[in-house]
């Protein structure tokens, strides 16, 4: 909205074309969306303490999380208000990547936000059921595979390119479809099992949006890219501005989510934070990088696969608890110690994705 209007301005006054640069609309959209978080996060606090909208705490859980319970939780509602306020006021909205990552996080957060509300209904922990919230997702998340399919302009948009060899490429074709379903579905559900500690998941999440912002930049610049011998994609340079408005927005929740915590992300903000990392990873051509920038989200749902597979083939378990947060838990590590070691993990993790663009 303000960039056309500033790009429309600027043939008045010279300026203006200041807008027209993608870091620096990418730093109005980090302080945006901060600003919003700031000044909207304490209203929504109360709000959502005033009708009761309280965490309900699993019974079989750390006995430590009985003190959660009553937390204001559907916090992500504020997450995405302000990403999609910042976005829609910096972005170019002719792009279709910008459109199509915003109505895929949004579509994404309409699921965790009918989960959340069930579970605040009847009251319990369980809330959508598992059949019914994969249904919609892989709704969502193959129409995204489908629409980027059918709507990609070059080879490249459709190639899986592995890090570091900068010569082994696999054009996908039609296989693109199930990869990228698989990568926007499971992150999501990765990083909602990560949200189980107060600023675990969005900590993680900002660092890998910032990461996947650079890998976003570089390769719709075709200087860049070239230099970088890493795939061009015009216009997907535009998802930056998203990005940086996912950092303010996830910065700003966590300066009321952090340890302990005034408010919960919720499923509406962890589905929905899990699948636009993934898109914008699918979106940039770098899914095998994400696996790495985000190993503590895939840790979190390996934990949970071996846990679940080792207990019904032998009976035995192989952690205390999972997702493994819990198992660190279980092992008496204080709730804060466990969260600043995942981050710590995720910034070597995120540095160690970065580090590609240059070793090929």
């Amino acid at each position: 909205m303000l960039f056309s209007l500033f790009d429309a301005l600027s043939e008045y006054y010279s300026g203006f074309r200041v807008f027209q640069y993608l870091t620096f609309r990418a730093i109005l959209g980090v302080l945006t969306a901060l600003v919003i978080s700031f000044v909207v996060g304490p209203w929504m606090i109360r709000r959502l303490s005033r009708y009761k909208i309280g965490q309900q705490v699993r019974a079989d859980g750390p006995q430590t999380h009985l003190t959660k319970a009553g937390t204001p939780t559907m916090g992500g509602t504020l997450i995405l208000v302000a990403v999609g306020i910042s976005t829609l006021l910096w972005s170019d909205l002719t792009n279709r990547f910008v459109w199509t990552v915003l109505i895929v996080t949004l579509l994404f957060g309409a699921v965790g936000f009918v989960d959340d509300y069930k579970k605040l209904r009847y009251g319990n922990a369980e809330g959508l059921s598992a059949r019914a919230k994969y249904f919609w997702q892989s709704v969502f998340g193959l129409g995204a595979a489908l629409f980027l399919y059918f709507t990609a302009m070059s080879p490249a948009e459709t190639t899986l390119f592995v890090p570091v060899f900068k010569d082994v490429t696999w054009e996908l074709g039609w296989l693109f479809i199930p990869l990228a379903y698989f990568v926007i579905v499971g992150s999501s559900n990765a990083v909602n099992l990560t949200d189980g500690l107060d600023g675990l998941a969005i900590m993680p999440t900002v660092l890998v949006a910032g990461a996947l912002g650079i890998f976003a930049y570089a390769t719709g610049h075709a200087n860049f890219a070239e230099y970088l011998q890493i795939p061009y994609i015009a216009g997907v340079g535009e998802t930056v501005v998203f990005c940086g408005a996912l950092v303010g927005a996830g910065l700003g929740f966590l300066w009321f989510n952090a340890y302990p915590a005034q408010v919960f992300m919720g499923d509406v903000g962890a589905l929905a934070l899990g699948a636009a990392l993934g898109l914008l990873a699918v979106m940039v051509r770098q899914e095998l990088v994400l696996v790495i920038m985000g190993g503590v989200f895939v840790m979190e749902t390996v934990s949970v696969i071996l846990q679940v597979a080792s207990f019904k083939l032998t009976g035995r378990r192989i952690f205390r608890m999972a997702p493994l947060h819990h198992h660190f838990e279980l092992k008496g590590w204080p709730e804060p110690r466990v969260i600043v070691r995942f981050w710590i993990v995720t910034v070597i993790l995120v540095l160690i994705g970065l580090a590609t663009l240059k070793l090929r």
